[in-house]
């Protein structure tokens, strides 16, 4: 009994079956599903929003501190 013709057969069918009938997903869905790629910017940009949000705590607090002054001297 000889297996070689039985055994490419087998093979050869199992190729065909792992086949799906969907075509494959387009480049441009993938690409929107992949997460973003860091850059070596993001932190200097996450440095300068932190930046800016203390600058907006102290001109809040400045703010504060001159109506305090103004309240005291009247």
């Amino acid at each position: 009994m000889n297996l070689r013709p039985m055994i490419v057969a087998l093979s050869a069918a199992l190729m065909l079956a792992a086949c799906s009938g969907k075509p494959p997903a387009p480049r441009a869905a993938q690409d929107a599903q992949a997460k973003r790629v860091a850059t070596p910017w993001d932190g200097m940009k996450k440095d300068e929003q932190r930046a800016k949000d203390v600058q907006k705590v102290v001109d809040q607090q400045a703010a504060e501190q001159r109506k305090q002054i103004e309240a005291a001297s009247q």
